[in-house]
């Protein structure tokens, strides 16, 4: 059986040889690299499991690798750590916004950062998605295909959005609380906040367009995707 392979996108030659040892000490295949070209590069010839990115990178930063990650089909499914230094909530949220599955700020400690890792591919591997077609109202989710499409138009979702969307509308008419989408979507305890709900469901929706109507808010509580109006 192959082991899982991360690549660790970070500039900091001591922390990048830390951490490339403590996942093959954990039984991960693990390749390193310092900037988010050369790690653009690496994606283009070889395949990942699980990216561990910094924020602090030279001349491209981790967004704009995480951006650029999200945008490419082939790569998009892909999970992404973000690791820093800067803690702010805001950098936080940006990072999720642009399809971050976690966040973890320096310094952290290597055990936290495996299991977290482990959580994140068991997550996948459990949710990997049966071959099956949701059908509501004008929207269309293929689940073996990773598509979406409204008015048969293919619409773009990072991989948390996809995997919130269909939770919702596997769940239609339940409604779901933020705690509850967190530890479903999510699986795993963070820095993540049920704010982090709300910025997925609000860009999920802004997406959707008219068919983004369906997804209601039930004040106090959370999230409900309704029947066809």
């Amino acid at each position: 059986m192959s082991k899982e392979r991360i690549l660790v996108v970070e500039d900091d030659k001591h922390l990048s040889k830390l951490i490339k040892y403590n996942m093959e000490k954990a039984g991960f295949d693990c390749v390193a690299a310092p900037t988010g070209e050369i790690a653009l590069k690496t994606l283009d010839k070889q395949p990942v499991d699980l990216i561990i990115l910094d924020i602090m990178l030279p001349k491209m930063d981790g967004l704009q690798v995480c951006k650029q990650i999200k945008q490419d089909k082939k790569l998009a499914v892909i999970p992404i750590i973000m690791l820093t230094a800067r803690g702010e909530e805001i950098d936080r949220i940006v990072g999720f916004e642009l399809g971050a599955d976690d966040y973890i700020v320096k310094p952290f400690s290597v055990r936290e950062l495996i299991l977290r890792i482990k959580a994140i591919l068991k997550r996948n591997k459990k949710t990997k998605p049966p071959q099956s077609i949701l059908i509501v109202d004008k929207l269309a989710i293929d689940i073996s295909r990773h598509k979406v499409t409204v008015n048969k138009k293919e619409i773009e979702l990072t991989l948390i959005e996809f995997k919130l969307l269909v939770l919702l509308v596997q769940r239609k008419g339940r409604v779901q609380s933020r705690d509850r989408l967190l530890d479903d979507v999510w699986d795993i305890s963070s820095e993540i906040t049920t704010r982090t709900v709300d910025t997925h469901i609000k860009r999920l929706r802004q997406k959707l367009g008219k068919v983004g109507e369906l997804i209601e808010t039930v004040r106090g509580v959370g999230y409900r995707f309704a029947d066809e109006k």
